[in-house]
């Protein structure tokens, strides 16, 4: 039904879009929470690829929160412009067309999970090491002759 091709072009659309998020990551609070809330009523149709979309969704909320930067700007663009395309209502296949709206967006998520397949994998395995209450943020030495704001 959908070739590479077309799939790649689905979400490349909406690759500038996810630029706007790379430059104000406070947005990306918004749509995780639509692309979650999106997920869960279409749970079914997404089960092949349940547990990479949620690892999806982790990887941008620790990002956002500046929990994990160690992925390159293209590979979070990509994956932005995809979660996007998921959320968005009018795509290669309209998501007002029952039963066949949720195709493409599986099918694009799909597509990007190969494209970043050594990302997410470099995330969960961090992630695993570091559980959700654990997070340390890089700790910057003050130097000794910076003045206090106080």
């Amino acid at each position: 039904m959908l070739g590479t091709k077309k799939l790649e072009e689905g979400y490349k659309k909406f690759e500038s879009k996810a630029k706007e998020y790379i430059k104000k990551p406070e947005k990306t609070d918004v749509l995780l929470k639509d692309a979650g809330k999106k997920a869960d009523d279409q749970k079914g149709a997404l089960s092949e690829i349940w547990d990479n979309l949620q690892l999806l969704f982790d990887l941008v909320g620790a990002w956002r929160r500046g929990e994990y930067r160690n992925i390159p700007t293209r590979s979070i663009v990509t994956i932005i412009a995809s979660i996007i395309y998921f959320v968005s209502p009018i795509d290669l296949v309209p998501d007002f067309l029952i039963g066949l709206g949720i195709v493409d967006d599986a099918a694009v998520i799909g597509f990007v999970l190969k494209q970043i397949s050594m990302d997410l994998e470099r995330f969960h395995i961090w992630r695993v090491s570091h559980p959700a209450g654990n997070t340390i943020i890089e700790d910057i030495p003050v130097e000794k002759d910076t003045k206090r704001l106080n």
